[in-house]
């Protein structure tokens, strides 16, 4: 019999082939990071974490041609894998995992990494696209059938506070103008709380833009909670611009200034990519706002005039 992962409502993965998924991955990130060559981990990587990833190792070599002199393995360690059943594709899992990058001896600062993994068809790899790092008291409980698979939801699901597809256009709108389609937050309120801080200092001033950011492997993803919402990954792209009055020197780290096109004179505009997991809850729940979990971003280029 041949099973048509198109048109069948099957499992994402297969055990097997997730754990073949996040082992490809760690190798390669490892071998990137030693090396701080993009080239080493590009397969491996899509989406909002291959433009954070990418320029960052990016950015990094170019500063230490000789790769990383502070590299150690990174070792993720009791894997929990959650597979939905799909039809179509792309299809994706999601993996959480202990992280050695915490502080081990103590479990109150325990994080656990939580990556997406992606592929768009049979004889493509599997692929990273969103990793976000969080306390495993802050990840929810998926809703599993009897057969121990998830459920995905839909771009356009209509029964979330905000449909997955619209969350990046509705954050973006937020940073800007606010209002109440999130919860408040570090990455919320308290963050255009900071904007407002530094929009105008002694010497300089800064403008912010953010750009909703939903096609090819940057569309969201989700998977159902038990409460009826669902955990939902997604990407948006922000641009900050700093304008310094005259006689006042912009500073630009190395790091930066590797992403750097033009000559940094009077202004600089850094752009960069953010991937944020959130927690969307029912329509119908009390006080129903988006409460944004973990956020993750990197500079992944910038423009001097």
């Amino acid at each position: 019999m041949t099973v048509h992962g198109e048109r069948e409502v099957i499992p994402s993965a297969t055990r097997t082939d997730a754990g073949g998924a996040l082992k490809a991955f760690v190798t390669a990130y490892n071998k990137a990071d030693k090396a701080y060559d993009p080239a080493l981990d590009a397969n491996r990587v899509t989406g909002a974490l291959s433009a954070i990833n990418q320029s960052g190792l990016k950015a990094k070599h170019a500063n230490n041609p000789r790769g990383n002199p502070d590299h150690t393995d990174l070792e993720l360690t009791n894997p929990h894998y959650t597979i939905p059943k799909m039809a179509g594709w792309p299809k994706f899992f999601v993996v959480e995992a202990d992280t050695d990058r915490d502080r081990d001896d103590d479990p109150r600062l325990d994080n656990s990494w939580l990556l997406v993994f992606t592929r768009g068809g049979s004889h493509q790899p599997w692929q990273a696209s969103y990793l976000t790092v969080l306390s495993p008291a802050d990840l929810p409980r998926f809703a599993v059938g009897e057969d121990g698979l998830a459920e995905p939801v839909r771009g356009g699901e209509p029964g979330l506070a905000v449909a997955p597809e619209q969350l990046s256009s509705a954050y973006t709108t937020y940073l800007d103008k606010g209002g109440e389609k999130f919860a408040p937050g570090a990455q919320t309120s308290g963050w255009r709380e900071q904007r407002e801080k530094n929009a105008t200092r002694p010497g300089l001033s800064t403008q912010y833009i953010d750009e909703p950011v939903t096609d090819g492997a940057y569309a969201p993803v989700g998977l159902r909670t038990e409460d009826g919402g669902a955990l939902v990954f997604f990407t948006s792209r922000h641009f900050e611009k700093t304008t310094a009055a005259k006689g006042v020197n912009l500073n630009v780290s190395p790091d930066v200034k590797a992403l750097t096109t033009g000559d940094v004179k009077q202004s600089i505009t850094l752009e960069r990519i953010s991937n944020q997991v959130v927690l969307d809850p029912p329509r119908t729940a009390r006080n129903a706002r988006v409460r944004i979990l973990s956020r993750i971003q990197g500079l992944t280029g910038a423009k001097g005039e």
